[in-house]
């Protein structure tokens, strides 16, 4: 999520905790940090003999959720654009989890050909898909394009994983019941689809491209369950937090230094990937979930989404849009 939009969020939600948290000194801020960490995934859930696809899981929430997932006995697939830091995460999670059964896969969601790629490779390669989870994601970036000339953060954030999606639709089918867990971002809510200018040529500005990619996440998600009901493959979206990881590489180079000294002190407040990896670990494992399907998620519980990531007719026209971009159309 972008960090000055989370972080100004974050003290506009928590101003009085946060208030007496400062007038309490250090065990006020401790109080605090502990209490945003947000929710925990509890489920002790086994996943022996059950192959999970992780995008982006080299670093971050990713990572952390390709750990949790070894750890529960899981084949983890772990889907990146850098391979040479996705084997050294491998080689870590292999270390820490004990499960030997963690491979790398070359993917690059800004090019629909990795993408188609990918999935081949998963079909031809792999027997079963039984958890699939649409963690890349790209933040706050200059007015960059995809390698087929879609704008870079709708492209990556929400057209590769539209593409790898549905390539995987049978695998999932045939494995179910299974999983598609989407992260989002609770910038979801200052978003609208631009059709009739989705690539934001007329206008770009990178925080209204991200907000509209994350609310494509939930719109496809919503739509995407009600496409799959009967197949017992369910779906998932969630906002993870706002959260120390790289996502914020683009923007926070950008910034003046005065925002930089203000911000560090809310930075030690928000999430750790561990924490912010809970959600997701959530809606991929929690059995009280396994027949519900087209919600959001954020602290690992189901939470309302704005009310235009709830529009079904804009969830359809977006599908309809994203088909013919990708050439499922």
């Amino acid at each position: 999520m972008q960090y000055t939009e989370g972080i100004r969020d974050f003290a506009e939600r928590h101003a009085i905790a946060l208030s007496v948290a400062f007038v309490a000194g250090g065990a006020g801020l401790l109080a605090v940090r502990r209490w945003m960490a947000g929710g925990v995934c509890r489920s002790k859930a086994r996943l022996d003999g059950k192959t999970v696809l992780i995008t982006g899981a080299n670093t971050g929430i990713g990572k952390e959720t390709a750990l949790d997932m070894a750890q529960r006995g899981a084949r983890v697939i772990l889907a990146c654009r850098d391979m040479t830091r996705a084997r050294i995460a491998a080689d870590e999670i292999r270390q820490k989890s004990g499960n030997g059964n963690v491979l790398v896969k070359k993917l690059d969601l800004a090019s629909l050909q990795s993408v188609r790629d990918l999935a081949k490779d998963v079909q031809e390669n792999e027997t079963r898909l039984d958890i699939l989870i649409n963690n890349a994601g790209i933040m706050m970036c200059p007015k960059w394009k995809t390698e087929d000339g879609f704008e870079m953060q709708f492209g990556v954030n929400h057209l590769g994983h539209f593409l790898l999606t549905n390539s995987l639709l049978d695998l999932l089918k045939k494995s179910a019941p299974s999983r598609v867990v989407i992260v989002s971002s609770l910038a979801h809510e200052k978003g609208h689809i631009h059709f009739d200018d989705i690539n934001l040529d007329k206008s770009y500005k990178r925080e209204q491209s991200y907000r509209q990619s994350k609310l494509a996440n939930v719109l496809f998600g919503r739509e995407l369950a009600a496409r799959l009901q009967g197949t017992d493959v369910t779906v998932y979206s969630l906002h993870p937090g706002v959260i120390r990881t790289e996502l914020g590489r683009h923007l926070l180079p950008t910034l003046p230094l005065w925002k930089k000294i203000i911000l560090k002190p809310f930075i030690m407040l928000i999430k750790s990937p561990w924490e912010g990896a809970q959600t997701t670990i959530y809606c991929a494992v929690d059995e009280s979930l396994a027949n519900v399907s087209g919600l959001y998620y954020s602290d690992c519980a189901p939470k309302t989404p704005a009310p235009q990531a709830l529009n079904d007719a804009t969830a359809k026209k977006l599908w309809d849009l994203s088909a013919s971009m990708v050439g499922l159309a």
